[in-house]
C-alpha cells in the first residue's frame, strides 16, 4: 500500500510513529502543500497515486491538494470538504446546532471593529471566525477590554460566544474511527496559562459526554477529530470547538489506530489503476512484499 501525508511536518509525533508502524511493508509519501496561499497546487505528474492521503495540514493549499487528489480519484482522510466545515466557526456551529449538538451558541460578525460598537451586555468568548495558527480567541468582560482588542483585530471577521461559567478545565476529546482518546487542559481563556495535558481515561468522563463526541463524526462526515468540551455546570457537556485532524500527542494506541484506519481505507480503493504521484512527494518508507 502506499499511504500519503499531506502535511509540512512528516516527523509530528503522530505521523512520526504511525509512519513507523506502516514501514517497511508500506510506503509512506509526504506531500508538503507549501505556503498558506490559496493558489492551485502543482499539476500531476506521471507516476502513481497513493491508495489514501491522510489530510493533517488545513491551510488553504492544502485543502486545494487534497480537492485536486479527489478529483484524482485517491481517498482523502478527512475529506477537503469536511476539513473546510471545521475551518469555518460560522458554519461549524451552524452544522452542529442544527444536529442538537450541545455546541456554544454563537453569532457572527464582519469584524472586531463591529463588535466594538456594541454594548457588551456580558462576558463573551470572541474568536476568528476562520480557525488557523494563532487566530484570535479571548475572553471579554467589558468595553474597555473590547475597544483594546479591537485595536489589534479590527477587520478580523469574528464569531462571538457568551461565556459560560467553567472550573478552567478543557476536557479534550480526540476520536480516530470511533476510538476515543482523552485528557485534560487548561483553558486557553484561563488566568496563568495551559500547561501541558493531564492523562484522562475516557471510561471517567462524566456520564453522557462520549454520546455526543461520537455523533460529531458522522454529522461532519469526518474520520480524525478532536472536540473540546467544558462543563457547563451540573454536569452538563459544552463543545466549545471542533478540529479536524488534530495533533493527539501522547496518546498510546493514537498511531495504531490511524495506521489500521488508513489501509482500511486504502484497502477499498485498491481495485483503481495507477495514477500519478502529486509533484513534491518525498518518500518516507520502501514498500516490500507481504
Amino acid at each position: 500500500m502506499r499511504i500519503g501525508l499531506i502535511t509540512a511536518d512528516p516527523d509530528h509525533q503522530l505521523l512520526a510513529d504511525t509512519t513507523d508502524l506502516l514501514t517497511p511493508r508500506h510506503e509512506v509519501v509526504a506531500l508538503d502543500p507549501g505556503g498558506h496561499g490559496a493558489g492551485a497546487p502543482d499539476p500531476v505528474p506521471p507516476g502513481e497515486l497513493a491508495d489514501v492521503y491522510l489530510l493533517k495540514a488545513r491551510t488553504p493549499r492544502a485543502l486545494a491538494l487534497a480537492r485536486s487528489l479527489e478529483r484524482a480519484g485517491a481517498p482523502v482522510v478527512n475529506s477537503a470538504a469536511a476539513t473546510a466545515r471545521c475551518q469555518d466557526r460560522t458554519a461549524m456551529a451552524g452544522l452542529a446546532l442544527s444536529a442538537g449538538l450541545p455546541f456554544a451558541r454563537t453569532r457572527t460578525l464582519r469584524s472586531c471593529a463591529a463588535l466594538a460598537a456594541e454594548r457588551l451586555r456580558r462576558p463573551v468568548v470572541v474568536k476568528s471566525r476562520h480557525s488557523r495558527r494563532h487566530d484570535l480567541v479571548a475572553r471579554v468582560d467589558d468595553a474597555a477590554q473590547l475597544r483594546a482588542l479591537s485595536a489589534d483585530w479590527a477587520d478580523e471577521p469574528v464569531v462571538v460566544q457568551d461565556f459560560v461559567p467553567n472550573d478552567g478545565w478543557d476536557h479534550k476529546l480526540w476520536v480516530i474511527a470511533g476510538r476515543v482518546f482523552a485528557a485534560l487542559r487548561r483553558s486557553e481563556l484561563a488566568a496563568g496559562g495551559r500547561g501541558p495535558a493531564l492523562p484522562l481515561a475516557a471510561d471517567a468522563l462524566p456520564p453522557g459526554w462520549l454520546e455526543p463526541v461520537l455523533r460529531v463524526g458522522p454529522v461532519f462526515s469526518l474520520d480524525v477529530y478532536g472536540v473540546d468540551l467544558i462543563d457547563a455546570g451540573e454536569g452538563a457537556p459544552l463543545i466549545v470547538d471542533i478540529n479536524a485532524f488534530p495533533g493527539i500527542r501522547g496518546q498510546a494506541g493514537a498511531p495504531g489506530e490511524l495506521a489500521a484506519l488508513a489501509l482500511r481505507v486504502a484497502e477499498r480503493g485498491r481495485g483503481r489503476r495507477p495514477r500519478p504521484y502529486p509533484a513534491g512527494a518525498e518518500i518516507l518508507g520502501e514498500s516490500r512484499p507481504k
